[in-house]
């Protein structure tokens, strides 16, 4: 059940992102390009990459919903890691065209005969700073409610298009108060706010896909959740793993020597409870049992 229920609200969050982006990559593109600005057309492009993004991200997500199986024993939640993999490697692309097209542009100097910006693209620019800020915070708030990788992934994309259109904004009142070098400018800006984008989403997405530890905060508070029973003497060991957006917690504690295998089983299922019920990412904790 909840399962379904997160991935009800990642496709809500992500059909209402595809739809945005179609509308402001149209709005976008033909406001640059009857408003003669090639910063807004590169910012179109960016908007229009969102829209691909985000159904890789449905995809990824709709894979990593699956219960585990036997192949997977362990679930699928890695298959989102790939989508976020697959999603930073399409923002390189779109960063990578938009800054080489710029760079061209002010190498060969063809801005110079190029056709001062209208106001249009900058009103454009204003409406899609606006529009993908509150994007940004409305997918990060449900990427933080489920905990989803890819969607988090989109909503720094969302966040990346607002960083490009105030590039734009920038480059357009330039080139109309007579820096026309300044549209191009900003289009080689906003290659490098996608690009930066793209390679911290990539680590992410490696981190969680090679099994990285928690961080020592988490660590930290899950150690002292399994040192709440008073029955544990000691941990002797405590390792996590991050897998996909769920973590898997091995422990190894040291209970009274002298104590029963019964008892010192129910210790360890009563660890094993403790974690897994108070944070909601642990999908499962082992617990090893040593006598003191």
């Amino acid at each position: 059940m909840k399962k379904n229920n997160e991935e009800n609200i990642a496709y809500k969050v992500s059909n209402t992102s595809i739809f945005l982006n179609i509308i402001l990559s149209i709005g976008k593109f033909l406001a640059g390009f009857f408003g003669y600005s090639k910063a807004m057309i590169s910012d179109a492009m960016h908007s229009l990459s969102d829209v691909f993004s985000t159904i890789i991200v449905i995809i990824g997500i709709k894979i990593s919903s699956k219960e585990s199986d036997e192949s997977h024993p362990y679930g699928h939640e890695k298959f989102e890691c790939i989508a976020a993999i697959i999603l930073s490697f399409m923002l390189l692309a779109t960063g990578l065209a938009i800054g080489g097209s710029a760079i061209k542009v002010i190498a060969t100097k063809s801005y110079v005969d190029s056709k001062m910006p209208s106001i249009t693209p900058l009103v454009f620019a204003i409406i899609s700073i606006i529009l993908k800020e509150a994007m940004y915070w409305y997918t990060r708030h449900y990427a933080k409610k489920i905990d989803s990788t890819a969607l988090m992934a989109d909503a720094w994309h969302h966040r990346s298009d607002a960083l490009s259109s105030i590039g734009s904004f920038i480059g357009i009142l330039g080139s109309r108060l007579g820096y026309k070098i300044l549209d191009s400018v900003a289009c080689i800006v906003i290659s490098l706010l996608v690009i930066k984008a793209a390679i911290e989403i990539f680590i992410d997405a490696i981190n969680k896909v090679v099994d990285k530890s928690c961080d020592e905060e988490t660590v930290n508070k899950i150690r002292k959740t399994i040192l709440s029973n008073n029955d544990v003497k000691n941990i002797d060991n405590l390792k996590t793993r991050v897998s996909g957006n769920k973590i898997f917690v091995d422990v190894e504690i040291a209970v009274e020597k002298n104590m029963s295998l019964e008892d010192a089983h129910d210790i360890a299922e009563d660890i094993h409870n403790r974690v897994e019920t108070k944070y909601k990412s642990v999908k499962h904790c082992m617990v090893h049992v040593n006598p003191e």
